[in-house]
């Protein structure tokens, strides 16, 4: 079976807009949510969030593309270019119909959205853009990647929510299997603008705290919703001996399990579906559960979802079986850029052998029976980690990286 390996790496978020930013401020534990800046949020009942500070488009995208595009598919494609740089690929080198692109979307283009569809009530249908119908599209970042870099190879859009990114690795993987030598893969979402603010609302999973060390704290008895963000993380998948024939810098890890389930309905008394995705992802790797170092929770801050997600780790590693932590508590959850974040966060936990911290966490509930790391990073030989993520709708995905 031809190994799935990551060889790149790139990072747009919160905490920061690169991978060592990203990593220096994770370790710290430095959270990086605060008061909504994009715009006035006062009266709406959610305002803490976790923004991309200071990332100016025109400085890393091409000046044509940025008019034509939003701002998730502005940070997806300067991420890109950062995983390409750290991989040390240069896609001119490879036949095009080569490599491929997998991204996850969630939410699209909102902000473009919403300025078009101001322009149509405000002035009328004569000066709605034409990028109007290709912006908002929750497959513009990964066109937009592919006709940047010339990767005419399989390329896709998975739309599960928070467990997109995974999905995202999970397909990057099974098209290296099928003999694509590169896979650019993860994910961003960034709706951080009035009309995507309302349509998280809709959720009712939306914190509504006001204090931001505390307005998300997952798996604590004050939990009472997540906090939005905006970024996310991408990668460089690439088949093993291609990589080796290229002397690839970096091997950050090995994709070696995936797995993706599906919740039944509300009211069919059957039990929610992660911990087969957990179990399936495990069997797909070959591993025991007792080869975990770490979970990489979903943590959705929500009680009856913590709840639900604290009983399948228990399930299969038993009750504080296994170190958990859920580092989105300084970004935000970041939809399709959340888990793409996590598995970045969690291949550099792997290389420096230590898990980061959770923070705003200050009353664990006990009855959850997590060994939650939230006080520091925990110094770990970390051979195998695990990545959850669950999306809104009842998609619950798992990742097994290895070393």
């Amino acid at each position: 079976m031809r190994a799935a390996v990551i060889t790149g790496l790139g990072v747009l978020a919160p905490t920061g807009r690169t991978v060592a930013e990203h990593w220096s401020s994770v370790l710290a534990g430095r959270s990086a949510l605060a008061g909504i800046t994009h715009f006035d949020a006062s009266s709406y009942p959610a305002r803490v969030a976790g923004t991309v500070a200071g990332f100016a488009a025109r400085e890393q995208v091409p000046g044509r593309v940025v008019p034509q595009t939003d701002r998730w598919t502005h940070l997806g494609l300067a991420a890109a270019a950062q995983a390409l740089d750290d991989a040390a690929l240069d896609p001119a080198a490879l036949p095009e119909y080569e490599m491929g692109v997998t991204t996850a979307s969630s939410s699209g283009g909102t902000e473009f959205g919403q300025r078009e569809i101001e322009a149509l009530w405000r002035d009328g249908p004569g000066h709605v853009g034409a990028y109007q119908s290709i912006a908002w599209f929750y497959a513009a970042t990964t066109g937009q990647i592919s006709i940047r870099h010339g990767m005419r190879g399989p390329c896709g859009v998975l739309v599960t929510e928070q467990a997109g990114g995974l999905d995202a690795i999970g397909q990057a993987r099974r098209l290296v299997r099928g003999g694509l030598r590169a896979v650019v893969t993860g994910g961003t979402d960034a709706s951080l603008c009035p009309y995507g603010l309302v349509a998280q609302l809709s959720s009712g999973r939306l914190s509504t705290g006001t204090d931001p060390a505390r307005a998300y704290a997952p798996f604590d008895v004050d939990a009472a919703g997540h906090v939005p963000g905006e970024g996310g993380g991408m990668l460089i998948v690439e088949e093993a001996e291609a990589a080796t024939a290229r002397a690839a810098a970096h091997r950050y890890g090995t994709v070696a399990g995936y797995a993706a389930t599906f919740d039944p309905p509300p009211g069919s008394a059957r039990p929610p579906a992660l911990g087969r995705a957990i179990t399936a992802a495990l069997a797909d790797a070959g591993l025991r559960p007792e080869r975990i170092g770490a979970v990489f929770a979903d943590a959705a801050a929500v009680p009856e979802l913590d709840r639900q997600e604290a009983h399948a780790i228990a399930g299969v590693f038993g009750p504080y079986g296994v170190p958990v932590t859920a580092p989105k508590t300084m970004t935000g959850r970041l939809y399709a850029g959340g888990a793409a974040l996590d598995l970045v966060t969690a291949l550099l936990a792997l290389r420096d052998g230590v898990i980061p911290p959770t923070s705003g966490v200050r009353h664990p509930v006990d009855e959850l029976r997590l060994d939650l790391v939230r006080d520091g990073p925990r110094q770990a030989d970390l051979e195998h980690v695990l990545v959850l993520g669950r999306g809104f709708g009842g998609f619950n995905a798992a990742v097994v990286l290895s070393r």
